[in-house]
């Protein structure tokens, strides 16, 4: 029986519709001619060239590239660290306030998380900058590389560590040549989510960015306030380029991942098979 009809032809148009079609009208529009970002005068790419001689956006495109760099990668570093000890820890004193701190960022309003934040940095004297930016990315994206990374973990089959143990492996050097990389697409995925969810965030960096460091979406949306220009349809475009390929290079590693274990496992029947050929033989 064919599950097609077309109320679900249609619920599926619609819906691709309402996601899409706004990135593509302003994907379009970001190539007009004219100035007026609703009327169309022709295809020109001229407004690529006005925001390339932007210093402001050049600037903080270039701050908003290193936090969400450095925030992702200190953060993919904890959240492992915070997923193997959750899922390998078993019970131990503390670990239901543990794994509360550790997933709290997830449901925590942003606007609560910047202001904490902005309170402890002053409570501190920590001057706001670059820097206070990064530690509060890494603390909301440490969260979503945990819950990625423990996923993994949990239908982690760990007869092949402990086999590495058995062999004489420590459990340093196991996790190092075994467990790192059978969950490398899921640390990976956690970057690449940590990255995506820097690049993006406003709220939080508002609270905890100084004069001197001003994020990309800050910077829009400060722009946005006075009119929305043909610059920023076009800074719009090469971001959404950027995340389309960072999320198509995800799927081809892991696809990449897939078929290489795939093959792996195969030669690993093989071989299996043809010992036990062998030793019936002998």
């Amino acid at each position: 029986m064919s599950r097609f009809t077309w109320f679900n032809a249609t619920a599926l148009t619609f819906g691709f519709a309402f996601l899409y079609l706004p990135m593509v009208i302003l994907i379009v529009y970001s190539f007009n001619e004219s100035r007026l970002v609703t009327v169309w005068a022709g295809f020109s790419t001229k407004w690529y060239g006005e925001l390339f001689r932007n210093e402001q956006f050049l600037d903080a495109a270039w701050v908003t590239l290193r936090v969400a760099f450095f925030s992702a990668t200190i953060a993919t570093v904890l959240g492992t660290m915070a997923a193997y000890v959750l899922v390998r820890g078993g019970r131990f004193f503390g670990r239901t306030l543990f794994s509360g701190m550790i997933y709290a960022p997830l449901v925590m309003p942003e606007v609560i998380t910047g202001l904490s934040l902005l309170l402890l940095f002053i409570s501190i004297n920590l001057d706001r900058g670059i820097f206070t930016i990064i530690l509060a990315h890494t603390t909301f994206c440490m969260a979503y590389v945990s819950v990625v990374v423990s996923s993994r973990l949990v239908s982690f089959d760990r007869s092949v560590e402990e086999a590495a143990l058995d062999l004489g492996a420590t459990p340093f050097d196991a996790f190092r040549s075994v467990t790192l990389p059978i969950i490398m697409p899921a640390v990976v995925s956690g970057w690449l989510l940590g990255f995506t969810l820097s690049l993006d965030d406003l709220v939080i960096a508002s609270f905890t960015a100084g004069p001197a460091a001003t994020t990309l979406p800050i910077q829009i949306f400060s722009s946005v306030r006075l009119g929305v220009s043909p610059e920023i349809n076009a800074l719009s475009t090469i971001l959404i380029g950027i995340v389309a390929l960072g999320v198509v290079t995800a799927s081809l590693i892991s696809k990449r991942n897939l078929v290489r274990q795939a093959r792996d496992a195969r030669r690993a029947i093989q071989a299996g098979a043809e010992d036990a050929r062998e030793a019936r033989a002998t």
